[in-house]
């Protein structure tokens, strides 16, 4: 199977589908908002590595595990994207494995 965690293609950056893995350790949080926090800190390393940052998403998606989830994402959200508005989408399905509560994909542009 091909892939990668991010692309680059000239201005843009696609960072594939993040889950809540504390990759320094490989532990995944127990709580949807620790997940996010997760999530959210492996995407902005992995648009540092391609000369981009937090400010330049553009489009994010959410995939998270259950609609009751949802209320708990606020607080991680508004903390990682702050005064960023990019176009969101968000999904309710599974995911892979039954402790992965969401996954983060988002796409950047420095223009």
């Amino acid at each position: 199977m091909g892939y990668s965690r991010a692309l680059v293609q000239g201005d843009w950056c696609f960072v594939s589908g993040v889950t809540g893995y504390d990759y320094s350790t490989m532990v995944m949080p127990e709580t949807v908002d620790a997940q996010a926090r997760n999530c959210f800190a492996t995407i902005a390393d992995v648009l540092a590595e391609a000369g981009f940052e937090m400010a330049d998403i553009a489009r994010v998606q959410y995939t998270v595990a259950d609609a009751a989830l949802v209320d708990q994402l606020v607080s991680s959200l508004g903390d990682a994207l702050g005064d960023i508005r990019p176009a969101a989408t968000m999904i309710i399905a599974g995911l892979i494995k039954p402790e992965m509560l969401i996954e983060i994909e988002v796409t950047a542009f420095r223009g």
